[in-house]
């Protein structure tokens, strides 16, 4: 059995080597020239970011075909829905 006070070495962690692909983290990376341009890889991520809300801002609005199916859809079981109901009361007052 072994002694719960006692416990094993752990080996001491290998030390790090900087990869020189890796940047400096003393300069810090900005998506900006030193000019004050905007570089072209920022440009493009901030194009695709709004499309991509764009689009996501038009399905949920209900922009696409699936999203008008649906309602019509919804539309019609309430107009079943409705005509079921009264169709019931009629009955009732018999």
């Amino acid at each position: 059995m072994t002694d719960p006070t006692h416990l094993p070495a752990v080996p001491d962690p290998e030390p790090v080597v900087p990869d020189p692909a890796v940047p400096d983290p003393v300069e810090p990376v900005t998506d900006y020239t030193d000019d004050g341009v905007p570089t072209f890889s920022y440009v493009r991520d901030r194009i695709e970011g709004r499309a991509a809300t764009a689009a996501a801002a038009e399905e949920l609005a209900g922009g696409d075909a699936r999203a008008a199916e649906a309602e019509d859809a919804f539309a019609e079981r309430e107009r079943k829905a409705a005509d079921r109901l009264a169709e019931i009361r009629r009955s009732m007052e018999r």
